[in-house]
């Protein structure tokens, strides 16, 4: 998350992706550093115990929000539309 912010901050376009157990810790990160409507992509928690099948699956999943981030396409305030809490 951090990263995604100080590329963007450095004028290099980034998209974090964060699961939908971390999504408030990245509220707060982007708020910290000055960025309270940086947008992130969600997807599923956990993903350490996930076979290669579903990852993959949640990756295609996640594309639509990380183009949407990257086109600036995200509704304002970034994470709306692609929380899963």
């Amino acid at each position: 998350m951090l990263d995604a912010i100080l590329f963007e901050q450095a004028g290099v376009p980034s998209a974090a992706i964060v699961t939908d157990a971390f999504v408030r810790t990245g509220a707060a990160i982007a708020a910290a550093w000055g960025m309270p409507d940086y947008g992130f992509a969600v997807t599923h928690h956990p993903i350490v115990i996930q076979s290669t099948a579903e990852l993959a699956r949640w990756a295609t999943e996640v594309v639509p929000q990380v183009r949407a981030i990257l086109s600036g396409e995200a509704a304002s305030g970034g994470r709306e539309g692609n929380r899963r809490e």
